[in-house]
């Protein structure tokens, strides 16, 4: 669907505008409706909820023969009845199916749904109306094969602890997958056997985006798949065209997944990216630990970069500078899983320990300084990790099944860096944690630190704390309330010129954007506030969002980024969000940044639009012994 860029600004203000109307309207209704007749011997005590009043002022608006009973006719679902989840008591996932640990498979069943009209929760639901039919006739399903691969089960073998709801969670992970369950057939269970039942709903995998200004002839048009043909193979591209402030006037990516080759768990990932200022070539070969029980991960890659980076800006640059970096990379990894020892045959341990090395060799062919080395860095980690997950929803979708990662997660690294101009040591360290009650919310926090060692110098070092909480939903009816809280701090020590730091959108303040505001110390605070509304508009449902961001931010030569005043960001916005697309989040925000650098012409207002989540889960899985993240 393409519009231009001139609909993408005036479609917040106009939702707000329209949602503002209809709220009058309803008002209106509300007072017009004349009381009900009461009996003289009766009176009604039960008072009829907020929300179940103005769906009901709604339909009756519906029904008038008016321009706007007929758009509210076109556009809203009244007959959306709550679906009843089952599992989110907030118990440990493990506890669900602990019962049948150890027993014999006997049968495996598969139901796989398409997207729109069906429920894992209710499989006597079908779809009614013709777009969701004719939705579906455009989808084709997940092929069982690929569901079976997933699984951490097979038939007439043992069900092992953790199987049942690790694949479960496994599969709602899966992108292309909106929810799954994993159900035991009771009625047919024995004392050393069981059946098991299957169930998935896709999502629907083809999508895209596209935006064109016919003043300039710019424009942008992405198409994805997430499923190819139901065999789970992932493409997408992009296009941008007309640009005018570059020196090519287009700019093109491709990017191509084969997830879990042939149950092996290990993913293929290949891309090209031929951009104006930035270049790609890159394969990988990836196997994560995808799941508590995984003994193996590692991966193979192999890239090649040419990017524009940009140098540390002075106090009288009204414009920033920038240098040319090209590299080539070589990457392999290897990691080792070791469980605990239990002495509980029904009970698995969800504790690990956890080995890791890592190769990784650099060639330069373009260097901006002698900061940029060639050099072979060889790394090794040891970590302790416990993962659990407990079920909820209202977090990032609108009532589907999300899984909460918590847990613990503890890491050492060291390695060494030989370079054709100097040799260097590095140590770090990491440790993180999370948990998760149902009458207090969820609460994560993380600190890190690593360095290089030169001739007893550190440098290049990065000291990092990060904190996330979130409030339990509240709920009135069908409106649910839940807020987020999002702390992080990164100090650099001995960084390099080149090596800057910003405010810009997920670094600090969301919408905003700054090309000479740089350094090398920031911290940011987030706050949000999402309201689910009851409301459905051609499928997608509503929510409000409020947010306010903070932001401080000094260079190397300050100690503290507290100095200055912080630079602000206050804004209101709407999501809309399909469940059953790929391209799922749509969210409009205007935004107001009360303090502007003051060498650059930046608006104090901004209206811009986002497909993806300001805030997400870190999981507690160990990854590839690495140097910590400087951005």
């Amino acid at each position: 669907m393409f519009c231009s860029h001139h609909f993408f600004r005036c479609l917040p203000l106009a939702c707000l505008i329209g949602l503002l109307l209809l709220l009058v309207e309803v008002c209106q209704a509300q007072q017009a409706t004349p009381p009900l007749q009461q009996d003289s011997t009766l009176t009604d005590t039960t008072k009829q909820k907020f929300d179940d009043r103005v769906m009901e002022n709604l339909r009756q608006m519906s029904e008038r023969k008016t321009i706007m009973g007929k758009l509210l006719k076109a556009v809203l679902v009244f007959d959306r009845g709550g679906e009843e989840v089952y599992g989110l008591d907030a118990e440990l996932i493990e506890k669900e199916y602990e019962k049948h640990t150890y027993k014999i498979v006997r049968r495996i069943d598969f139901m796989g749904m398409k997207p729109f009209g069906y429920s894992v929760h209710d499989t006597t639901k079908a779809p009614k109306n013709f777009f969701e039919k004719a939705g579906n006739s455009l989808h084709m399903r997940t092929g069982r094969g690929l569901i079976r691969n997933k699984l951490l089960f097979e038939k007439d073998a043992p069900l092992e602890p953790l199987a049942l709801v690790e694949s479960e969670r496994l599969l709602r992970q899966t992108r292309y997958i909106l929810d799954a369950r994993i159900i035991v057939n009771e009625e047919t269970t024995t004392e050393d056997s069981v059946d098991v039942f299957v169930i998935t709903r896709d999502i629907f995998s083809l999508g895209g985006s596209g935006s064109l200004d016919p003043s300039s002839g710019r424009g942008r048009i992405t198409l994805r798949e997430l499923n190819f043909l139901g065999q789970g193979h992932q493409v997408e591209g992009s296009y941008r065209f007309g640009i005018t402030t570059r020196p090519r006037p287009w700019e093109a990516a491709g990017y191509y997944t084969i997830e879990n080759i042939g149950r092996t768990y290990i993913t293929a990932d290949m891309a090209y990216v031929d951009k104006n200022f930035y270049k790609e070539k890159s394969v990988l070969l990836r196997r994560e630990f995808f799941s508590t029980n995984t003994r193996y991960a590692g991966a193979l890659g192999v890239n090649w970069i040419e990017q524009r980076i940009m140098l540390a800006p002075t106090s009288e640059d009204t414009i920033a500078r920038y240098a040319n970096l090209g590299y080539n990379q070589q990457d392999v990894w290897l990691g080792r899983s070791f469980r605990f020892k239990s002495y509980n045959l029904g009970y698995e341990p969800r504790s690990r320990l956890i080995l890791g090395l890592r190769f990784t060799r650099t060639d330069y062919s373009i260097k901006p300084s002698d900061s940029f080395q060639d050099n072979t860095l060889v790394m090794g980690s040891l970590g302790y990790s416990i993962r659990k997950y407990y079920k909820d929803r209202y977090l990032f979708g609108f009532g589907r099944t999300e899984d909460i990662p918590t847990g613990t997660l503890l890491s050492l690294t060291t390695g060494y860096e030989e370079g054709d101009l100097r040799d260097r040591k590095y140590f770090g360290a990491s440790v993180s944690m999370a948990k998760y009650q149902t009458d207090f919310g969820y609460l994560y926090g993380k600190a890190s630190y690593g360095s290089f060692v030169r001739d007893s110098q550190w440098e290049q070092g990065v000291l990092q704390l990060e904190t996330l909480y979130f409030t339990k939903l509240s709920e009135w009816g069908n409106w649910k309330l839940r807020q987020f809280f999002w702390g992080r701090g990164t100090w650099g020590i001995n960084r390099n010129p080149e090596e800057l730091l910003s405010i810009n959108d997920e670094s600090g303040l969301r919408g905003f954007r700054s090309t000479l505001l740089r350094g090398s110390r920031r911290v940011a605070l987030n706050y949000e506030a999402n309201l689910y509304t009851p409301f459905s508009l051609f499928g997608f449902k509503l929510a409000t969002v409020v947010f306010a961001d903070f932001a401080w931010l000094s260079s190397q030569s300050e100690s503290s980024p507290f100095k200055g005043a912080p630079y602000r960001g206050y804004g209101v916005g709407l999501r809309f969000r399909n469940e059953y697309l790929s391209f799922s989040t749509i969210q409009f925000s205007l935004s107001y940044y009360p303090q502007l650098p003051i060498n650059e012409e930046i608006k104090a207002f901004r209206i811009f639009n986002t497909s993806r989540p300001y805030y997400d889960f870190q999981d507690f899985q160990f990854t590839r012994p690495g140097v910590a993240d400087f951005y």
